[in-house]
């Protein structure tokens, strides 16, 4: 399994016209045939940080996203709606267990 995460700096007051478009990234990435989960969640001590949560089949479906028209378009949204210092990590793991 492939999982990105990380966090994304949006400037509180773009929150909102940000979430629409956010939500539409999130939904048709959610759809894709290696997605396991993808989320964005806004940080209850800083509202302007945006942690991103993506776990994938494998770097195959992770590479096949990346490729996806959707991924374009947020892309080429991103700096509009606010959206920056941007720090994401890809990790590879097999072992998986609940705490």
């Amino acid at each position: 399994m492939i999982m990105v995460l990380g966090t994304v700096q949006l400037a509180p007051d773009k929150l909102d016209g940000a979430r629409g478009a956010m939500e539409r990234m999130v939904a048709a990435s959610r759809a894709e045939a290696g997605c396991i989960a993808y989320s964005y969640a806004q940080d209850i001590l800083d509202p302007r940080t945006i942690h991103v949560i993506e776990k994938w089949r494998d770097r195959v479906a992770l590479e096949e996203h990346f490729a996806t028209p959707h991924m374009g378009q947020w892309r080429g949204v991103m700096g509009s709606l606010g959206l920056n210092g941007r720090d994401l990590k890809i990790f590879e793991t097999d072992e998986v267990a609940p705490i």
